[in-house]
């Protein structure tokens, strides 16, 4: 499993972020024990230093420790924050990729779907199929948040804000995935947006209909400039949300295969209920 010597990223880097994916998507579960060091850089085709430079990236982010005299392990852990982005880089892997949304803007998921889309272009991966489903706030409604401090009312120079990063993130994604089916890199290749009048006060992800991420958007105050004048909102932040991970994969003992279940149940009611198309 050479590294792809396309990809600009330090060799260390690379084995890290290949090990890292391993281990979050359960090919390597808790208290399991890694290959060797040797046995790791004949697999990427690198040096043992190398091997150990990515050990210790991801000795510091907790994911392994270890044992003095017995090698080195998956540290055996509660339900934590993970990141995102090997997941879904892994789902691009699948004959069938399918990802949903609902949040507030979508950014997030447009950082770290680049990549894989990327990819696809290049020719470096090949799915049968790729779908799309992004659920967001209708800006065009009075939104109870985020809301003006002073009065906590809704405030449409904010919402017209808000759906300009919307649409800059969601729409470029529809974009770049619909592109590949008309190029005919996937054979067939679908994203759609869609609007409910409810203010998001969480964020989910449902990858292949088997891992779920969730997060709750903690609500924090700032000030906003509005073509020159200044606003405090009660805004929801994103980039602050601590994403907790559930998948089908998980051990007999967990309630993942049923979260995952409830995330998909939920969000197809509202996406055949009260979402709408949301209009360009």
């Amino acid at each position: 499993m050479a590294l792809d010597p396309d990809d600009p990223r330090p060799p260390y880097v690379q084995v890290a972020n290949a090990l890292r994916a391993a281990i979050l998507t359960r090919k390597f579960t808790p208290g399991d024990k890694l290959p060797s060091r040797n046995e790791l850089a004949k697999t990427y085709n690198v040096a043992p230093m190398t091997v150990q430079n990515a050990i210790r990236e991801l000795r510091d982010e907790g994911l392994i420790v270890s044992r003095q005299g017995s090698g080195v392990f998956v540290r055996e852990r509660t339900e934590r924050p993970v990141g995102l982005r090997p997941h879904i880089e892994r789902a691009f892997e699948a004959q069938d990729v399918t990802i949903d949304f609902a949040g507030f803007s979508g950014e997030t998921l447009h950082g770290v779907i680049t990549e894989p889309l990327d990819k696809i272009r290049i020719g470096r991966l090949r799915p049968e199929s790729i779908t799309v489903r992004l659920l967001v706030p209708d800006p065009t409604q009075p939104w109870s948040l985020p809301v003006t401090v002073d009065e906590h009312a809704d405030s449409p120079l904010f919402r017209k804000r808000a759906e300009e990063i919307m649409r800059r993130h969601t729409l470029a994604i529809v974009d770049s995935v619909t592109e590949l089916g008309e190029l005919g890199l996937v054979n067939k290749a679908t994203a759609q947006v869609r609007v409910h009048p409810a203010p998001p006060m969480f964020k989910l992800y449902l990858i292949n209909n088997e891992e779920t991420f969730f997060g709750f958007y903690p609500v924090r105050e700032h000030v906003i400039n509005f073509g020159g004048e200044t606003q405090a909102i009660y805004d929801l932040m994103g980039k602050d949300a601590i994403l907790f991970h559930h998948s089908i994969n998980d051990d007999d003992t967990s309630t993942g295969s049923q979260y995952v279940d409830q995330a998909k149940t939920w969000f197809d009611s509202l996406w055949n209920s009260v979402a709408t198309d949301y209009q360009r």
